[in-house]
């Protein structure tokens, strides 16, 4: 077996279906989307190329870069809310009662579709109908907002169903890790007189590092990206004031059937994600690796 394993064709062989099934649905899908963005191109006849042109218009787009800056602001808001996420899996992994059961309730939002979340918060965020401003209007509150129709609030409304979406998946993430963590270290902390605070700060946490830099970046990357619910409950708006650069990116390819402008947009994105990890990762580089056993 070692020398058949030892074999280049071998092993050549084995790894050319998944290489090949990762440069068809990877590689060469973002080697066309940039040659698409180097011509004008309506989806169906023929295309002329027009170079950098589709690139020079994006970078004057001051429509593009609203939607950009929304998709920032997203990511932000979901880097910060995976404090909150850590939080939770902490107090989880402790001893206590109900543990069980509310970790079931955090991964009831990954069993359900995109469409179906949006679905659900439309009818809470309802103007008249919905559950929340039913509660705001017994609660005295006279005029209560119309959520997903005022531009200073729509994104606010967005992100909280974003969110709640997320929690479970980041939550069980950080759950499994906290477990993974050999239970003698906290108690030997425990007995050279460490409170809580004290184990998850300057044990807990230190040894989580390396799974907290991967959410982190799945995190953002996943949120610069993020289309389908803001698709569903605003389409962008009002008056874009939800857009997001991968709605941006479809309305301009499938609506306006600009498919050179939409791709430009499309590896534009690309690059600002891979910049974002980049970044990501050098911030968080550490030259030393926490090892337990």
């Amino acid at each position: 077996m070692d020398k058949v394993m030892s074999n280049k064709w071998v092993i050549a062989l084995y790894v050319m279906p998944s290489l090949l099934l990762i440069m068809g649905i990877i590689y060469i899908p973002i080697v066309l989307t940039g040659y698409y963005g180097l011509n004008e191109w309506n989806g169906i006849g023929s295309m002329t190329f027009v170079g950098l042109d589709n690139y020079r218009h994006l970078l004057k787009d001051t429509a593009f870069w609203q939607s950009a800056g929304h998709s920032l602001l997203l990511a932000l808001f979901s880097g910060i809310s995976l404090i909150g996420y850590l939080g939770i899996a902490l107090v989880l992994s402790g001893r206590i009662k109900g543990a069980n059961l509310l970790r079931k309730i955090y991964l009831i939002p990954m069993l359900l579709s995109s469409v179906a979340i949006a679905q659900l918060w439309l009818k809470i965020y309802h103007p008249t109908n919905g559950v929340l401003n039913s509660l705001l209007t017994s609660l005295g509150v006279e005029n209560p907002p119309s959520w997903l129709a005022e531009p200073s609030l729509v994104l606010t409304a967005l992100f909280i169903p974003i969110v709640w979406q997320y929690a479970g998946f980041y939550i069980l993430i950080y759950y499994a890790a906290l477990k993974n963590i050999p239970e003698s270290l906290m108690e030997a902390a425990r007995i050279d007189g460490a409170n809580p605070w004290q184990i998850a700060v300057r044990i807990r946490l230190p040894l989580m590092s390396e799974v907290i830099k991967v959410t982190v970046v799945l995190s953002v990357v996943g949120s610069l990206k993020y289309f389908d619910l803001i698709y569903v409950m605003t389409d962008g708006g009002p008056n874009g004031a939800s857009e997001v650069m991968a709605s941006y990116m479809y309305k301009q390819a499938f609506r306006s059937f600009d498919f050179g402008y939409g791709s430009a947009a499309g590896f534009f994105l690309l690059l600002i994600c891979l910049v974002a990890t980049y970044l990501i990762r050098k911030a968080t580089a550490s030259k030393e690796t926490i090892q337990y056993s």
